[in-house]
């Protein structure tokens, strides 16, 4: 942006010489060299300042604040007004200059301030005597020009700087993500280590006191067999990432977030949200399962605009979280999916219940499903359906209801 500022800049300033050079003998020959080199030196400034990636913001303001300086001060410093009576004061032909370096330099509502300041400065100087006596309405067509024209400039700014950000911002989602992924599988590795460790020590335990027929041999192998319970005591109580937490909004955005980069539309329904945490382990299985819940959806529901998808994602009593996924489209009968497809069971119950929640499905043929996901589990449901294979006390199955 800053490069292309200082590009047109320039080209702006050379068109503008000829009027420089006719305007140079009406007013004091030491301003004139002043505002001349402080405008024209800022705006190659920021032509190497862009190249160079350096003092870009800085050297922007420079030229802002140094045009509009010499646009207050040119009333102070033309010596023969009269004639200049027909023509423009020359820094009118720099005015989308001074604000395009403004929209770069300053925040918006600062660049929209100086885009407002600055043509308003103009038209006072352009209808005084020093600006030529322009009339009043001649005055306010060239404030409401340099104003369209800068703001057209600053909008543009505006939205690319906006999409920067929002490019920052997935960034470091990612890495954040992956450097929980990271962390994950490091501890992961450490446990299989661990837990080698501990299976080799409890069969050498075995084998010792199989083979045990002396008292030594019997002492050795019960003190091998305290040593091998004290591990798997040890082991047992241990969890990896036990203290580390995220907050119940954190979990709520980050699914939110993810079900824009899904192939279909989902509505997006955002309900109270108590402050509290969960941690990792259980945010990553309510998250999983979320968006396992709306790719079935998207999977299994029916194409094309005909169906309608939802997502909620609201409180849930006790400081909890819940969330509902929804749809209108095929539905499906609970005993008719195959004991191979582990969508709905491993992937969405199990994998929430082993994480302390709860699943409740209703669904029904050609009125579409609605899968809610809460946690912590507040109850131990029943399963309703008594053809459900599933063996977990955490889902709750109700078909052939209207949703």
């Amino acid at each position: 942006m800053s490069r292309s500022v200082a590009i047109f800049g320039l080209v702006f300033a050379l068109q503008a010489v000829p009027a420089v050079l006719e305007q140079l003998p009406t007013a004091s020959t030491g301003w004139s060299i002043i505002f001349g080199v402080s405008i024209y030196g800022g705006i190659v400034a920021t032509l190497v300042a862009s190249f160079a990636k350096r003092w870009v913001r800085a050297v922007n303001a420079y030229v802002s604040f140094a045009y509009l300086l010499a646009l207050t001060g040119w009333s102070f410093v033309v010596e023969e007004p009269l004639t200049i009576a027909t023509e423009r004061p020359w820094l009118w032909l720099l005015c989308t200059v001074a604000t395009s370096t403004a929209a770069i330099a300053f925040s918006a509502w600062q660049a929209t301030a100086y885009l407002i300041v600055t043509p308003m400065v103009y038209g006072l100087v352009r209808i005084s005597p020093a600006g030529g006596s322009a009339s009043v309405s001649s005055a306010s067509l060239d404030i409401a020009y340099a104003i369209i024209l800068g703001g057209a400039v600053l909008i543009l700014i505006t939205l690319l700087r906006q999409a920067a950000a929002s490019v920052d911002f997935a960034q470091g989602t990612a890495l954040d993500r992956y450097a929980l992924a990271v962390r994950q599988h490091a501890t992961e590795v450490e446990r299989v280590q661990v837990d080698s460790i501990v299976h080799d020590s409890v069969l050498t335990t075995l084998l010792s006191a199989a083979r045990a027929y002396t008292p030594e041999a019997k002492g050795l192998a019960s003190r091998m067999a305290r040593n091998a319970m004290d591990h798997l005591k040890d082991a047992a109580a241990t969890s990896p990432d036990d203290d580390a937490t995220v907050t119940l909004d954190q979990l709520a955005r980050r699914i939110a977030d993810s079900m824009s980069t899904l192939s279909g539309p989902f509505e997006l329904n955002t309900r109270s949200m108590e402050a509290g945490n969960i941690p990792i382990q259980c945010s990553e299985a309510v998250y999983s399962a979320a968006m396992q819940a709306m790719v079935n959806s998207l999977q299994h529901a029916g194409a094309g605009d005909d169906v309608h998808r939802w997502l909620i994602v609201e409180g849930a009593t006790g400081g909890g979280i819940r969330i509902g996924v929804g749809d209108d489209g095929a539905g499906f009968t609970f005993t008719n999916v195959p004991n191979e497809r582990l969508g709905l069971r491993v992937s969405i119950i199990e994998r929430v219940a082993n994480a302390g929640g709860s699943v409740e499905v209703d669904a029904c043929i050609g009125q579409g499903t609605v899968v809610w996901i809460t946690w912590p589990r507040a109850a131990t449901p029943t399963i309703e359906h008594a053809g459900s294979d599933i063996a977990t006390s955490s889902a709750t199955i109700r078909e052939g209801q209207s949703l």
